[in-house]
């Protein structure tokens, strides 16, 4: 039986929905704020399942982790300033490329003098930094102010694949997922429960790929991973049961509990993706498409 339990949240993202600290999830919860791929797409055919790219909240043992910052960070940026105490944080980088960023200029608790984020991430493709990267979009003519201007204590660290985070009781494990992209992916680890996040894989996964992946996938209770897709130009719904393929293929030869599927192609509307969680389903029953506001518990009795 799944260690799962999904709230009754809305199916967009309502700032309001959830307190920074919300212990009727439990102490080990996630939060999906932002759920798109490659560039934000608000209109009114993706308002169920949200137009804002990747950004995704892990509660576990008092410690906020927050993975990617796509647009959704804006979101959960603004939920944060409601709050008035000091506040700290983790934010994990898969990659440096925009939809992974985006969102960290507008992340307004950064602006603030008192807060400290601790942030992670590794080398892009052309060797920069994840400081660098995030430095970089904030420069002329890009963006009004610089990184600088940022009062928070902001903390750089930078990974490489096999390093370890422990944050008291809590185990964040690194492991390379796309070579080509330099993306990483990480498994959080709390006791005997623990959620994956690898949200880069393609469809041609070579054997190095496949160990590294599922060093960090295997028997874990929740893997949020992305169906992989050909560019825009190429995008061909007829083929799309091709689409969910590797995630599903992962998750059932790891023992994964249970599966998310998140990093929606910015062609997908709600319709479509509808059908989409249905034909999973067929394949891997324990199996839920990621929407803006979505709440999981893990590990509840």
């Amino acid at each position: 039986m799944s260690n799962f339990e999904l709230s009754n949240s809305k199916d967009y993202v309502n700032e309001q929905a959830t307190p920074m600290h919300n212990h009727l999830a439990g102490e080990f919860w996630v939060k999906f704020w932002g759920v798109r791929g490659l560039i934000p797409t608000p209109n009114s055919h993706t308002c169920r399942y949200g137009s804002n790219t990747a950004c995704v909240e892990i509660y576990v043992a008092g410690q906020h982790l927050i993975f990617d910052g796509g647009t959704g960070l804006r979101i959960l940026g603004k939920m944060w300033q409601q709050h008035q105490e000091p506040l700290e944080a983790h934010l994990f980088f898969t990659n440096s490329q925009s939809n992974r960023i985006q969102g960290f200029p507008f992340f307004a608790p950064a602006f603030i003098a008192g807060n400290c984020f601790h942030i992670y991430g590794t080398a892009a493709s052309n060797g920069a930094s994840i400081k660098q990267c995030l430095c970089d979009q904030m420069l002329q003519p890009h963006f009004p102010y610089p990184l600088q201007v940022m009062e928070s204590d902001l903390n750089f660290y930078n990974l490489t694949p096999g390093n370890v985070v422990e944050l008291g009781d809590v185990k964040i494990t690194i492991a390379i997922i796309n070579k080509n992209q330099k993306s990483i992916g990480y498994r959080v680890t709390w006791g005997e429960h623990s959620i994956a996040y690898a949200t880069d894989l393609h469809k041609s996964l070579d054997i190095e790929e496949q160990k590294q992946i599922l060093q960090i996938i295997q028997g874990a209770d929740l893997l949020i991973s992305n169906a992989t897709y050909t560019p825009p130009t190429d995008k061909n719904h007829e083929y799309a049961e091709l689409l969910w393929k590797t995630p599903v293929d992962l998750a059932q030869s790891a023992d994964v509990k249970r599966l998310v599927i998140s990093h929606h192609h910015p062609d997908d509307d709600d319709t479509f993706l509808d059908k989409i969680q249905d034909q999973v389903k067929s394949a891997f029953p324990n199996v839920l498409l990621a929407c803006e506001g979505m709440l999981l518990s893990v590990g509840n009795s």
